[in-house]
């Protein structure tokens, strides 16, 4: 049994956060002396290393957060097996994510050697939009937001080419990233000067615009999460294998 300082110390938390988390059910409620202290067992150490492993990378961001919050959730209602079952496919997420990212980066790099696309390939928005493991929304929200301009047929409709699909390709990993709009329009105008330090460009915020906190470098920080997530599987499945 432990103390709410006890525990706190034992996972690297602060007494307020470890509260704060009982409060959110990322742990199990926890039971109080008659004089109103706090009792926490090994499932609620349990509980709070899982949530303290999950959310340890930096990358844990919109879409990718909210599935990391659903193994927490899942912990805190002491359903382990689903939680297990919630973490492979979290995993597989975060290594879909990094395939974008290495794919992205890779583009980046042929980019600034100046290598020309070669392909007759053209798609629809909603072929576009599978490709990516996106939405056709969020296609047409990045067109909006001026990040991308797509060529038109005569009927009007968008006719999206291997040039638009690697443009799309770097602006869908960077949203993942929590890169701001402003900064990856600064990316794309700024990635045909010579030598243009990629990371410096997206980190460094002019006097118009605030830049979201994000990674340094996505990839890595990619990386991080699903060994951050292995990591969590692991535990997971010591706890349901007993």
């Amino acid at each position: 049994m432990y103390k709410t300082k006890e525990i706190a110390t034992l996972v690297g938390l602060h007494p307020n956060t470890v509260r704060i988390y009982e409060e959110w059910g990322f742990i199990s409620p926890v039971p109080r002396k008659a004089n109103g202290y706090r009792i926490y067992s090994d499932t609620h150490l349990f509980q709070l290393k899982i949530a303290r492993t999950i959310f340890r990378c930096e990358i844990v961001q919109g879409d990718i957060r909210k599935k990391a919050r659903e193994i927490v959730y899942a912990c805190g209602k002491e359903d382990f097996i689903k939680a297990e079952q919630l973490t492979i496919n979290y995993l597989a997420n975060l290594e879909r994510e990094y395939s974008h990212a290495l794919a992205a980066t890779k583009i980046v790099e042929r980019w600034l050697k100046e290598e020309s696309t070669v392909s007759s390939c053209t798609y629809s928005r909603k072929e576009v939009a599978l490709l990516l493991d996106s939405t056709p929304e969020a296609v047409r929200n990045w067109e909006r937001n001026g990040l991308i301009k797509v060529p038109r047929l005569d009927n009007g409709n968008r006719l999206y080419g291997e040039r638009e699909l690697e443009q799309l390709r770097i602006i869908r990993s960077l949203r993942s990233a929590h890169y701001s709009i402003n900064a990856i329009l600064r990316l794309l105008k700024q990635i045909q000067q010579p030598s243009p330090d990629i990371v410096a460009i997206l980190n460094s915020p002019t006097d118009e615009e605030d830049i979201v906190s994000v990674t340094d470098q996505l990839g890595t920080s990619l990386l991080d999460a699903i060994a951050d997530a292995k990591d969590t599987l692991a535990l997971l499945h010591e706890k349901t294998t007993f």
